[in-house]
């Protein structure tokens, strides 16, 4: 069921985040079929953006790699080297150097073109995934439109569905809902705004080749909690030891990510996103693992905002069980 779901699932999330969009140009006089293709036309743009962005970090760092992976093999011998003599293990670092320097060559391709010539290639092979991939983005972007369009009848629809006695009730808890995921949208987007600015130019004043693509990529994996810092800093990481090697950059990487996290953290998220959406960190890490293994990456990125809707739902619903005569006695 979920593979028939998450198609729907991601329309719908998607359709509610670039609903502002088309609600401004439709306030702008323009019509509402034009309107939502262009909101749609922003929102792919978005998209392929950030897949740029992760190309040009490939195609900055694979090559480096390659070419200063049989620099850290020496460096290795000549530091682990001594260490494993004195416990008498004996390792052929030659056949060693050679055997991964193959291998690494072999994989890894000097240009992003090839790179991603290789990759499709290799994603050809297996017809029914592509097909299957097609037929679940065409249905994305089909729902996705006419949800953009018919938004309010849509609705209207599904408040026909509920009884009268609960119409008030429900129509409480979907503009509780609406506030809070407004909020988060708009608070996450002034507060990756500022940190892309923030990352770009601390990596600049490093001098880590790539910094904007790099601190704007950093700053959008902001909206997956824990995994995106950690993408973002081990990225940065690997980007100053290739260029400089172990030393001060690496610091420098440190003590930015660092001043990010606090500032993010303590100061942009508490005041923008606000702490109504707070959830315990277990809960977070929970969602997390719940939402990626039932819808997969588009489950990792909304966990955040489910897990926000579903606790507006629990806080009701114990609320009235609290109340209720049964709780009482």
């Amino acid at each position: 069921m979920a593979e028939i779901f998450t198609p729907f699932l991601t329309a719908f999330i998607l359709a509610y985040a670039l609903r502002p969009v088309c609600l401004w140009l439709e306030g702008r006089k323009v019509p509402r079929t034009a309107a939502a293709a262009i909101a749609m036309i922003i929102g792919l743009g978005l998209a392929f953006f950030v897949l740029a962005l992760f190309i040009g970090l490939l195609k900055n760092e694979l090559p480096l790699i390659k070419s200063q992976l049989p620099g850290w093999i020496q460096n290795t011998q000549a530091w682990l080297g001594p260490k494993l003599n004195e416990l008498h293990i004996d390792v052929d670092w030659g056949t060693l150097k050679a055997s991964v320097t193959q291998k690494i060559t072999e994989h890894i391709n000097d240009n992003a073109n090839e790179l991603m010539s290789s990759t499709f290639d290799t994603v050809l092979m297996s017809g029914s995934s592509v097909i299957a991939g097609f037929v679940n983005t065409v249905l994305i972007l089909f729902v996705m439109f006419y949800l953009l369009i018919d938004w309010d009848h849509f609705f209207a629809l599904v408040k026909n569905l509920v009884p009268v006695r609960a119409q008030e009730t429900v129509h409480h808890l979907a503009m509780h809902t609406d506030g809070l995921l407004s909020q988060y949208l708009r608070g996450m987007l002034i507060v990756i705004s500022i940190m892309s600015i923030f990352y770009s130019v601390g990596l600049s004043l490093i001098g880590v080749k790539g910094a904007v693509a790099l601190g704007v990529f950093t700053a959008l994996m902001i909206v997956i909690p824990y995994v995106g810092i950690a993408l973002g800093l081990t990225l940065a990481i690997l980007s100053a030891l290739l260029q400089f090697g172990p030393g001060s950059a690496i610091i420098g990487v440190l003590v930015v990510y660092g001043l990010g996290q606090f500032l993010e953290g303590f100061f942009l998220t508490p005041r923008l996103v606000g702490e109504r959406i707070g959830l315990h960190p277990v809960a977070v890490l929970f969602a997390l693992l719940l939402f990626g293994k039932l819808f997969g990456f588009f489950g990792v990125l909304l966990a955040l905002p489910i897990s926000a809707v579903s606790l507006v739902l629990m806080k009701y619903t114990w609320s009235r069980y609290s109340q209720s005569a049964w709780y009482q006695k």
